[in-house]
């Protein structure tokens, strides 16, 4: 298979997809002005071929930070797209219309790939279609785009998500987490007080979580958001660790990027050595495959930030470039099979 990757920093589709020929497979992400219009082109250009979008940045060895990017599959590839609605609500009534589509792919572990667009509630969303994706062993790689708008197939839909299922026919897929952080002097903190709805944490053993947050790491309240680049939170999942970034000051609480519930173990951490980092994690991907034909990733808003404040954006595209085809987006949380996390980059290899 191959992948291709175009552009347009002013929104202009047409731009976009030159030079793009039959493609079995595509991905939009589109700017919040002109989303609708794109797809709506999109859909009239290809009217047959599966395509899921969400608002959002794009990016190859280049990030699109407005206007349009395109990734499309070619050359040997099964794929079908589809829409779970209701996300806020009941993900799960749609839970049939994956079990469908594996059929329609006649999807396996070895070859096929869940790649999932968001527009909130992503735990539940991760929940129910993992369900379904897990029983023939499908490892699943996506995100959350901006507005809480995405499409599937040339419609938009509010309050869902759009996924595909994208069976290789000429080789394996895999996919991959990266995680920048490690847990930090052992702190273990015991989350009460949160409201889910907001993603709220009150309190941590017991203490205001503002303050036990300050007092860590001995910063002022108005630090406290730039210092999450450096130190998010950490839960613990077996032997993994689903980051948790801050997003505001909220009284005494913290409104963070991704749910936390009440009783919730969680870890402080603390940024490595990502350069590093991202040179294993290349290292391992090409322990594992031979020949490489397309690599999509999923980079977090806040790596994206960190990097670009280092001055190490097109360091770190560069370097992923030298894999192949690699393409991707920006993501207000990434989804890694049944995981939903921040601060983390994912990402899925075709052989």
């Amino acid at each position: 298979m191959k992948q291709f990757f175009g552009m347009s920093k002013n929104g202009s589709l047409t731009e976009a997809i030159r030079g793009l020929s039959k493609p079995e497979f595509i991905m939009l992400l589109s700017n919040d002005k002109q989303f609708e219009q794109h797809v709506e082109e999109l859909e009239k250009l290809f009217p047959s071929v599966p395509s899921i979008g969400c608002i959002g940045m794009s990016y190859d060895t280049r990030v699109v930070e407005e206007g349009v990017g395109i990734i499309a599959h070619t050359d040997g590839v099964e794929a079908t797209a589809n829409v779970i609605e209701q996300v806020s609500v009941m993900p799960v009534k749609y839970i049939e219309r994956v079990e469908r589509d594996l059929n329609k792919v006649n999807a396996s572990s070895e070859n096929t790939i869940c790649i999932d667009f968001c527009s909130g509630n992503d735990a539940c969303v991760l929940t129910t279609i993992y369900s379904a994706i897990k029983k023939r062993g499908i490892q699943l790689v996506g995100g959350t785009g901006d507005a809480g708008r995405v499409s599937a197939n040339g419609k938009v839909y509010s309050d869902a998500a759009a996924y595909a299922l994208i069976r290789n026919k000429n080789g394996k897929v895999k996919a991959y987490k990266e995680n920048m952080y490690k847990p930090m002097n052992n702190y273990h903190l015991i989350a009460s007080n949160t409201d889910r709805s907001k993603y709220l944490l009150g309190a941590l053993n017991g203490k205001p979580a503002k303050q036990v947050y300050q007092d860590i790491l001995h910063i002022k309240e108005q630090d406290i958001t730039n210092q999450t680049f450096q130190n998010p939170f950490g839960k613990l999942s077996g032997r993994d660790i689903c980051i948790i970034s801050i997003k505001a000051v909220s009284g005494g609480g913290l409104e963070c990027f991704r749910q936390v519930n009440d009783s919730d173990v969680l870890v402080m951490l603390e940024l490595q050595d990502y350069k590093k980092i991202a040179t294993d994690t290349l290292k391992k991907i090409y322990s594992d495959f031979k020949h490489i034909s397309a690599v999509f990733s999923v980079n977090c808003l806040f790596r994206y930030l960190l990097f670009s404040q280092n001055n190490d954006m097109n360091e770190y595209l560069n370097m992923m470039g030298k894999l192949g085809s690699h393409a991707g987006m920006v993501g207000y949380g990434e989804h890694y099979n049944n995981q939903f996390v921040n601060q983390s980059m994912t990402c899925v290899v075709f052989e």
